[in-house]
């Protein structure tokens, strides 16, 4: 039976809810930060189901497969690196392109959004006016 370090668990839950709430400021660097925090704490979600330690995988013969460790997470873990430097290197590449154009890492606030939002919302297959059917396939009862 696995035993979870409850510090880890909260470590995780930690960085989840700092990430969430650093993505959801209006500085680009607090982004890049918050993205940060989520990817180490995906990291450690995985790193924490991963299960106990294991054997290496290399078959030896007579050996039970249940002694062996499991790759998967660790493949997982590893693409999970590799995405967050993908997404950290690019966040820095538009804070520093931002940074170069207008001197600020601010997020502005776009008057065209700000448009959209305020119109009532009209969807045309709910909002559209219903036609009466006249088909010979009615009931005429109905």
């Amino acid at each position: 039976m696995m035993t979870v370090d409850l510090a880890l668990l909260l470590a995780m839950g930690v960085m989840f809810a700092g990430g969430i709430y650093l993505v959801l400021e209006r500085s680009l660097t607090r982004i890049l930060l918050g993205i940060m925090l989520i990817n180490n704490g995906a990291i450690m979600l995985l790193f924490l189901a991963s299960g106990g330690v294991g054997l290496a995988p290399l078959f030896v013969r007579g050996r039970d497969p249940h002694e062996y460790a499991d790759t998967l997470p660790q493949a997982l873990i590893l693409t999970a690196i590799v995405i967050g430097f993908a997404v950290v290197a690019f966040l820095t590449a538009m804070i520093y392109r931002s940074w170069l154009l207008v001197r600020e890492d601010e997020v502005e606030v776009d008057a065209e959004d700000v448009k959209i939002a305020r119109m009532p919302a009209w969807d045309a297959e709910d909002d559209a006016e219903l036609v009466e059917e006249s088909s010979e396939f009615l009931d005429d009862a109905a």
